[in-house]
Order: structure tokens, then sequence, then C-alpha cells
């Protein structure tokens, strides 16, 4: 466990150092056309030996300068179990459902050496957590981004703070969770002609105190108390909601995607998340429209 956090330590204080890097650098003036209203229309699911998690989320939103705006969303779930989790968890079945309303904070500056960006997202706890889409309580979450471009290679670096570990579009995980926690990523994409890129990355999130677990995949199972992944990929497929040490929400692996951009209105993805610690292998897609380009690209002509 202390190796564990003096290795979230050290990535904190990397991650601190590049805030204080970005800080130090000259920002570009304001462009007019980065301003006004933005919308984002998402479709994403992940698939996965526990079932299939899919997610429609759209969200509106304003940026008033190049470097700051907000949005507001809500995202609406369609959970699909697997037979083996159905027939071993009585009563566990499709369902539908709305997911956590939520607004974010997002500010970026870019500039030659680093380019930084930060949101920070509160969650409402409107949705059901007997069906795994909240904890029944306002949760948040605060990441920092870190990237430079080498001509068509562009690493990046995450680092976040949150008391809940939230969905990705490579990775919607078939729980809902309620606890501190840290979290790290790392890799780098590769721009391949004008529409296509590849990306890979690795993931660690390191929680401290008190975990509580609320299943997608076991609306039908009981209560429990565990310390880590007691079943085959995790305690969130035999029970509804158990509650733990940080072991409970502990996780690292990795990831690898391709994604396209046929128009700048239209992003595709499709991707591969590798869960170590819950030795559960993800397949995901994502299908997004970005509304607000489409609504400034309508009115200047």
């Amino acid at each position: 466990m202390s190796k564990r956090f003096a290795c979230s330590g050290r990535l904190v204080l990397a991650a601190l150092a590049l805030v204080a890097i970005a800080a130090a650098q000259s920002v570009p003036a304001t462009s007019k056309s980065d301003t006004g209203f933005t919308s984002y229309l998402e479709f994403d699911g992940t698939s996965n030996a526990e079932g299939q998690v899919y997610r429609v989320n759209s969200s509106v939103g304003y940026s008033f300068t190049e470097h700051f705006g907000v949005d507001v969303g809500v995202p609406v779930y369609f959970l699909r179990p697997s037979s083996s989790t159905t027939t071993t968890t009585t009563g566990s079945t499709s369902s539908n459902g709305l997911g956590n309303p939520y607004l974010d904070l997002r500010l970026k500056f870019l500039n030659p050496m680093v380019n930084f960006g930060s949101v920070l997202t509160g969650y409402a706890p409107a949705g059901d957590s007997k069906l795994g889409l909240s904890t029944g309580r306002a949760t948040f979450d605060w990441t920092n981004h870190f990237d430079h471009s080498f001509n068509n290679l562009t690493p990046f670096l995450e680092a976040g703070l949150s008391n809940t570990v939230a969905d990705t579009q490579l990775f919607m995980r078939p729980f809902t969770s309620l606890g501190m926690n840290t979290h790290f990523q790392g890799g780098a994409s590769y721009q391949l002609g004008r529409y296509f890129n590849v990306g890979a990355s690795g993931y660690d999130i390191q929680p401290f105190g008190q975990q509580t677990l609320f299943s997608k995949v076991a609306a039908g199972g009981g209560q429990g108390v565990g310390q880590g992944a007691a079943s085959s990929h995790g305690p969130f497929q035999n029970n509804q909601q158990v509650t733990g040490s940080s072991d409970l929400a502990y996780d690292n692996g990795f990831s690898a995607w391709v994604g396209a951009s046929p128009s700048p209105y239209l992003d595709l993805q499709l991707g591969y998340t590798r869960s170590i610690q819950y030795d559960l292998n993800s397949v995901s897609f994502s299908m997004g429209v970005n509304v607000g380009r489409l609504y400034h690209r309508s009115a200047s002509k």
C-alpha cells in the first residue's frame, strides 16, 4: 500500500510542476471563433464479460473566452448485463435510466511549450443508485490535462482528484463508485493523415479511505462488505452495493484506440481497454456530433 501512495505522490509532484510551467508561459490572444455557444451529442458504449453499458450524452454550454467556458449535460444509460451475470445474480436484467446531470467548468491555455487544460465537473445525484447510475450523493471530478505535439505525435499526461471513478469514452465501468481517489493517465496519440488517428495510454486509480461500489450489472444483487476483487471480475459482479477499504476501487490498466474525424462535426472512435485489477477486457465505441460547430457554421452563412 505504501509503495502505491509513494508512486502517486511522485506523479502528483510531476503534475504540479507541469502546472507551474504552464502558468509561466504566455497565452495567445482571444479568438472570437473560439467563443460563444457550444453543444455536443455523443453515443458510446462498452462491452465486456460483465455485459454492455451504452450511453447517450448530450451537453450545451458557452465559451466566454478562448480560455474559459462552462457546460451542462445529462447522460442516459442503457444497461445490458451478460447472461453469466444474470444467472448468478437473481433479478439482474436489462434496464435503462437517467444518469447524474452535471455541470463542468473548463479552462485551457495553449502555448509552445505545453498545452494545459483543466475541467472541474460536479454531478447531481439524480440517477437511480439501485441501477448503479448514481451514488445517492453529490460527486465531483477534477482532471488536469497536459500535452505537447511533435509533428504528428502528441504525448499527454492527465492527473486528477475525485470522489468517484468517472466513466470515459474508452471504459464505461460496470459500477459507479463513491470514495476519494487520485487518478492518472499517460500516453500518446498519432495523427495518420488528415482524418485518422491512433493512440495508446496507461491509467492508474489510487483510492484512499472507504469506498462503495454501486453495480450497473447486478441490479438484483444484495449488499456486502468487500476488500477487493472478490469474484472473477470484481465485487460488483454479484453485489448491487458493496462497501470496503480503498482496495475495493483500486484499478490500473491500459487502453488503445483508433479514431476518425471525417468532418469537423463528426468524431468516431473504436477502442480497447484492459483492466488489470479486475481482469477485464473491454471493447468500446464512440460517435460524437459537434452541434455547436454546426450551429456556428449555419449562423455565419
